[in-house]
């Protein structure tokens, strides 16, 4: 990072957008905080946004040169606030309208990575009237349930049975009106953060829940984080081209994170695309960006010097 792009006056006032209504809000202010947090200590001049109900309102009364999107989950990820920001001529961190919206949905993304070939879960969308013994055991017999439109693993469940599937259904479907069942891949699990079109080191997630979960993401302190992620250099490699693959094929930019499963066999297996990622003292990509010689502060500036180009 040249110290022309350190520069403070070259960004001007820069917005932080965080909060949100969505059911990630939590993470959100903690994120949007830890930013704030990390812009005023280089000296920019930071204009805290905590968005509400009314956010064209906001965005209209908005004074910045540029804004950085610390929103998690609907409103945030999903190309509304993108598009409002485009509409204001407001340069903005993170990916687009498109990318953002096809990426919060899970079901279309998965759709979108199997017709180019990268390998992902099999899997089925549920309804009220699915028959879920025939679901379970097309799925191998043990499915993860997850809301189509949320992140930081809301609503998700693991079914090991066709009535467990169908009481998780009824869980998922209180937080988004499309449910997807997805084969559970029985290994260890992976995420890959891409910052400026790099992948950053590989982390490998352990947990004691049943999978890696809200609870184990946000408030277990005993979930391991494993970086040098202790694959060998050649499947290390095999791993970021993948999570490359699936980053530039869904049209996404700037930054995100890519989530992936791997099987007893060593087959990775893509499950889904973060393009807002938290950043949070629990978070994954800070802790990627650290092993690759980033300070959070380092990392928060690299992510905003991208409004610049």
């Amino acid at each position: 990072m040249t110290k022309d792009f350190l520069n403070p006056d070259r960004f001007g006032d820069v917005a932080v957008l965080y909060g949100g209504t969505s059911a990630e809000r939590e993470i959100s202010l903690r994120s949007g905080e830890a930013v704030i947090n990390a812009l005023r200590e280089e000296n920019l001049s930071v204009v805290p946004i905590d968005v509400g109900e009314n956010p064209i309102q906001q965005l209209q009364a908005l004074h910045a040169d540029r804004v950085f999107i610390a929103l998690h989950g609907s409103g945030g990820e999903d190309g509304k606030i993108q598009a409002l920001l485009e509409w204001l001529d407001l340069p903005y961190t993170g990916s687009g309208i498109a990318a953002s919206a096809l990426c919060m949905d899970k079901l279309r993304t998965k759709q979108l990575w199997r017709g180019c070939g990268l390998p992902t879960p099999d899997y089925a969308v549920l309804n009220a009237g699915a028959n879920w013994n025939a679901i379970i055991d097309q799925l191998g017999g043990v499915a993860m349930v997850k809301p189509c439109h949320e992140g930081s693993s809301i609503g998700m469940a693991k079914a090991q049975s066709a009535e467990e599937l169908k009481q998780a259904f009824e869980v998922a479907r209180g937080y988004d009106r499309e449910v997807l069942a997805e084969r559970y891949i029985q290994g260890a699990e992976y995420t890959v953060a891409v910052l400026d079109g790099i992948a950053l080191p590989p982390i490998k997630l352990e947990t004691h829940h049943q999978f890696y979960d809200f609870s184990a993401k946000y408030q277990a302190e005993d979930t391991r984080y494993i970086c040098p992620c202790g694959l060998s250099a050649h499947d290390e490699e095999r791993l970021k081209q993948l999570a490359l693959d699936a980053f530039n094929t869904v049209g996404a930019s700037g930054w995100g994170r890519v989530d992936v499963m791997a099987d007893a066999d060593g087959n990775f297996y893509l499950l889904e695309l973060n393009t807002v990622p938290g950043m949070t003292d629990h978070s994954l990509v800070p802790m990627a960006a650290k092993a690759a010689g980033y300070s959070f502060n380092k990392l928060v500036l690299a992510i905003l010097r991208q409004t610049l180009d």
